[in-house]
């Protein structure tokens, strides 16, 4: 019997518009079933969907870079995998030099920073909701207090994302996470920032058995999530190559997918 669901946000719980239905919402909270969200995203771009679902338990952000709970309007760190500062003027500066036309920004916990507005941060802001911060790198390395989660690169070319990747993989560092998330988004954090480790620390926190659980995901960054849970669901909208992971493969995210699964799969109705 499945006792807990984990769920990616993008392309996964969230619809076309970045939000979660009102059928997705209500399916959720008839199932009874506690829920942790996994995303890429940080904490403050997970707060609309925390707030519609009303999740007061743990929740993983950055793919597992920071895990948290929120708790009287402030963000409580349980776990802190982030990026060292060094690494992240390293990767910031070799993308600059390299791939100039990538939309390039970085991540604190509470703050989102680029360089540059462009189509990619433009984007992002009608996703998220949130405003990049207007600064330069070197401005931001300037402060000792500053700790980095993630840097975010985006591009409608997927081949160049796909060179892109390789570069960072000829570079050799092994303390970093180099992941795709969906067609058009890079992400780089921590080694130790994977959404599996994130699944096994609640595994850990409620003492479940890993045939309770469940997981929903679309995306490349998801697949050490879904290997880490009992019953993996992948959605309808996934590419072909993740969806041969899954257990069930369920309908797509616009089509209301993570509900109609805990109905006909997990549920059996």
């Amino acid at each position: 019997m499945i006792n807990y669901l984990f769920s990616d946000l993008d392309g996964t719980l969230l619809d076309a518009t970045g939000r979660v239905s009102q059928n997705t919402i209500n399916t959720i909270q008839d199932s009874h079933l506690p829920l942790t969200l996994v995303s890429a995203r940080a904490p403050i771009e997970m707060l609309p969907a925390l707030t519609a679902l009303n999740l007061m338990g743990p929740q993983i952000a950055f793919n597992s870079g920071l895990i948290f709970q929120y708790q009287d309007d402030q963000i409580i760190s349980l776990r802190s995998h982030p990026l060292t500062a060094s690494r992240t003027r390293e990767i910031l500066g070799f993308v600059q030099t390299h791939f100039p036309q990538v939309s390039l920004s970085c991540y604190t916990q509470d703050n989102w920073y680029t360089e540059r507005i462009d189509g990619g941060t433009h984007a992002e802001q009608a996703l998220t909701g949130q405003t990049a911060q207007l600064t330069t790198y070197a401005e931001l390395f300037n402060s000792s207090e500053i700790t980095f989660y993630k840097i975010m690169i985006m591009s409608l070319d997927t081949a160049l994302l796909r060179q892109l990747v390789a570069a960072l993989v000829q570079l050799g560092d092994t303390d970093i996470s180099i992941k795709l998330s969906g067609s058009h988004y890079l992400e780089i954090t921590s080694r130790d920032a994977q959404k599996s480790t994130g699944v096994q620390f609640i595994k850990d926190y409620y003492h479940l058995k890993t045939a309770e659980t469940a997981a929903f995901g679309d995306g490349e960054n998801d697949l050490p999530m879904l290997h880490a849970v009992g019953t993996a669901v992948v959605m309808g909208n996934a590419a072909p190559a993740i969806k041969d992971h899954g257990d069930w493969v369920t309908t797509s995210n616009t089509e209301d997918g993570v509900a109609y699964a805990i109905q006909y799969y997990l549920r059996g109705e």
